[in-house]
């Protein structure tokens, strides 16, 4: 067998591997039963028109249990207040929807902070970016094809395979939108580039660090082959995520403590 003839080292190499892979997967099992329930949907709702809930993204709660952080662009541009439209977060499998307020935007690094107006809910814990290293294991939650799925949470993992300028992180000029034009005309910051798979859904999903459940960073865009109908059937495998001290830097200008 090939087995046979690997030397020592390569052996203790090998177990290495299986045994670290195998705790890897275990303690992300554990993880996610953790989190999950801090893992929310982000759309909006009225109770006049004909489909009343309309659903565009990923949150997750923070701070107090009472404060959401989701990306800028999973926002509604305007809010229909003549048809009692308001931005909606969705809590649970056959989910629970609490009614949510901006209370801050961050266009350059496309974030946002909600409150909700319920009661508290179970929140994440945030990480530090010094501890994020290439080639480091993560792990993502979030609502990939909502409106298709349903809100049922859904868990990819990877690697962080780079951590690139986010004005490389782009494909071509059909990519901009208002957040990037800000983002580009700033000072390029620093995001992390990963070897997972992020669709349409995820944006706004918490990256977090698989044993610990900490958050690392915010899904918030996938590279894309050819059109965008090919993000779905033939995906790049390429997503990007922002870093966590832009939400620490969120939270502080807010007046709440991350915990």
């Amino acid at each position: 067998m090939y087995f046979s003839t690997l030397n020592p080292l390569s052996r203790s190499l090998f177990f290495y591997l299986i045994f670290s892979s195998a705790a890897i997967a275990a303690n992300l099992s554990e993880t996610i039963t953790h989190v999950k329930a801090s893992v929310v949907g982000i759309g909006t709702y009225s109770s006049i028109r004909g489909i009343q809930a309309s659903y565009s993204g990923t949150g997750f709660v923070v701070a107090d249990g009472l404060h959401v952080v989701t990306n800028a662009h999973v926002l509604p541009e305007k809010i229909d207040t003549e048809r009692n439209e308001y931005i909606g977060v969705f809590v649970g499998i056959n989910p629970k929807l609490y009614q949510a307020k901006i209370v801050s935007v961050d266009s350059i690094h496309d974030l946002a902070l909600l409150k909700i107006n319920g009661p508290t809910l179970p929140h994440f814990s945030l990480g530090s970016m010094q501890k994020v290293k290439e080639g480091m294991h993560i792990a993502f939650t979030g609502f990939p094809i909502g409106p298709v799925l349903g809100l049922y949470p859904v868990t990819h993992r990877g690697i962080i395979s780079a951590i690139v300028p986010i004005a490389t992180a782009g494909r071509s000029t059909r990519d901009l939108n208002p957040q990037r034009i800000q983002q580009l005309n700033h000072k390029p910051f620093m995001v992390f580039q990963l070897d997972a798979t992020a669709y349409p859904g995820n944006s706004g999903s918490p990256l977090y660090d698989p044993s610990t459940g900490k958050v690392l960073g915010v899904i918030n865009m996938v590279f894309v082959k050819g059109s965008r109908e090919n993000v779905l059937k033939d995906p790049s495998g390429i997503t990007y995520a922002i870093p966590v001290e832009h939400v620490y830097a969120l939270l502080k200008d807010s007046g709440l403590s991350p915990f």
